[in-house]
């Protein structure tokens, strides 16, 4: 979202962003592109009717030609208040794919069976992956109103980082001769960190110069259950737990290998793509468009399979230097010319309607 709001602005369209909750890592980097950021002020969860009534003045008050909204909530809340702003178009975004919502609390199923019902009364449903589009028609979405525009990724900003490399691997005690396979990624049961620490647990007992990091926060309850696993399967010493980092090229290049082994919801995995731009080879499981975004530049195993990614990673693990290195630049050179940002602005202008 923030780097199309920079780049429609970039070429000329008066871009607002409206934020539930203010305070976002990102607004300083949209204030500074020239993008207006307006804070809902949410105060919590609950805070509903006076949220509602922000919402409302602020759409009054705007008159936006076209509102886009991201996620199923957002989606909803533009749908049910453009009664308000009758001449607005109103264009969906769909990130994710086959959602296990058992997973999840009642909240979450009633949004996307809301969703589901309000789609038909959107202009325009823009899914970030194809695997997205299939989902959401299976479940009732209008096929003939969604369009397919993948991510883009900024390759000026995602780039390898040799310096960054040296500090982020040394402020996390690895060595050169050292090789730092990692998942990044919040700590969410769709990401399915008990698979990649499995699959760590098998290589660990083979390879001993090998070291594993997790890069991403989540609760604090599903954190402890996942250290208690990394700790059975005796990866404590071999395992660092990053938490959510902010200078995301510096990490990427610390790492010789990333991968995605989520086991279901993924649409376009930016961190699949981001890895790939800074020369990073990565193993990605099957789910959502994971494996178009590797194409042959990647490693694909079936999801939920500790076995299968273990050896793929192992794989890339026991290539040469200079095999995996090339390997990389062939990562990065796809997402250049397959996933970049130009391509995401212009193909968002024409399904707008803004050329």
């Amino acid at each position: 979202m923030v780097v199309l709001a920079k780049g429609l602005a970039r070429r000329g369209h008066t871009v607002a962003v409206a934020v539930f909750f203010g305070g976002g890592a990102y607004e300083a980097e949209l204030s500074g592109a020239g993008v207006r950021v307006i804070h809902l002020n949410k105060k919590s969860r609950w805070d509903v009717l006076p949220f509602l009534s922000r919402l409302a003045r602020l759409l009054r008050e705007e008159r936006p030609v076209i509102l886009h909204s991201y996620l199923a909530v957002p989606n909803i809340l533009a749908t049910v208040l453009r009664p308000l702003v009758p001449a607005t178009r109103i264009i969906w975004g769909v990130r994710a794919s086959n959602m296990d919502l058992s997973r999840y609390d009642w909240l979450a199923r009633l949004a996307y069976a809301l969703e589901r019902y309000l789609a038909r009364f959107a202009n325009r449903i823009i899914a970030n992956s194809y695997a997205g589009k299939c989902h959401a028609v299976a479940k009732g979405f209008p096929e003939d109103k969604i369009v397919v525009i993948p991510n883009g990724i900024d390759t000026e900003y995602f780039k390898f980082e040799a310096e960054g490399r040296r500090l982020v691997r040394s402020a996390w005690g690895v060595t050169e001769h050292e090789i730092l396979v990692g998942l990044v990624g919040r700590l969410d049961p769709m990401k399915d960190h008990s698979i990649f620490l499995a699959a760590a647990g098998r290589i660990a007992q083979v390879h001993r110069d090998i070291r594993f990091v997790c890069v991403g926060g989540g609760p604090a309850d599903y954190t402890e259950k996942l250290k208690q696993q990394a700790a059975g399967l005796g990866l404590t010493s071999r395992l660092i737990w990053a938490g959510a980092r902010d200078n995301m090229p510096a990490v990427y290049s610390a790492l010789d290998i990333a991968t995605s082994p989520s086991s279901y919801g993924e649409g376009f995995s930016n961190t699949i793509a981001e890895a790939m731009a800074c020369g990073v080879p990565c193993v990605v499981t099957n789910v959502g468009d994971s494996a178009l975004i590797v194409g042959e530049a990647g490693s694909v195993v079936a999801p939920g399979d500790s076995f299968a990614l273990a050896a793929a990673i192992q794989h890339l693990v026991e290539l040469a230097s200079d095999e995996r290195r090339a390997l990389g630049e062939a990562c990065r050179v796809r997402i250049v010319y397959e996933f970049g940002v130009d391509r995401l602005i212009q193909r968002t202008e024409q399904t707008l309607g803004l050329v």
